[in-house]
């Protein structure tokens, strides 16, 4: 049976966008983030963070950073009464890779798919019935292309690609995408 799910990208989204955030140390949190996840998970939602983290390719940090990040990010969700089911990254740059194991055009990098078919995949999750939350187009694209319904945040660079962006909706933050989120979850019913 597929499962509805969020999928949330990370930096400008559920936290402050300071480039090539890598370490927890430089994590913080937009308001009302945590409260939208557990929000999220008590609807029954299925969470995603999907996140392009070019900065391993640049050799700002390594993939165990991000992954201690994301276990750091984990523990303080879980200790809110929140959690994240599955963390997505790319570390991949068609240009800028420092490495070439990251180098080039990948599936994964967002506006790709991969991250999500994987995900969708691996955990039974159905894309007619889901959402994706970003604050680039970039994020917004994979969503719409899989049949998403699309949510383009204004915080990030959210305003810079408001004029021109084909998501099917556009909110402040992550607290008014979890309203209009829950709304339309439950009325798919």
């Amino acid at each position: 049976m597929s499962r509805p799910a969020v999928f949330l990208d990370r930096d400008g989204t559920l936290n402050e966008d300071r480039g090539y955030v890598g370490f927890y140390r430089d994590f913080a949190w937009l308001p009302g983030a945590v409260a939208s996840v557990r929000r999220f998970n008590e609807a029954g939602l299925f969470v995603v963070v999907v996140t392009n983290q070019a900065g391993v390719a640049r050799g700002y940090y390594t993939e165990e950073d991000v992954d201690r990040l994301h276990d750091a990010v984990q523990a303080e969700l879980l200790a809110a009464g929140a959690h994240v089911d599955a963390f997505y990254y790319a570390p991949h740059h068609p240009t800028a890779a420092v490495d070439p194991r990251y180098a080039g055009e990948h599936p994964d990098r967002k506006p790709g798919t991969g991250m999500f078919t994987r995900a969708m995949e691996e955990h039974g999750l159905d894309a007619a019935w889901s959402f994706m939350v970003g604050d680039k187009e970039s994020d917004v694209t994979p969503g719409r292309v899989l049949g998403m319904t699309t949510v383009l945040v204004r915080t990030g660079f959210g305003r810079e690609h408001e004029a021109t962006t084909t998501a099917t909706h556009v909110v402040d933050d992550v607290t008014a995408a979890a309203d209009l989120i829950l709304r339309l979850h439950t009325a798919q019913g």
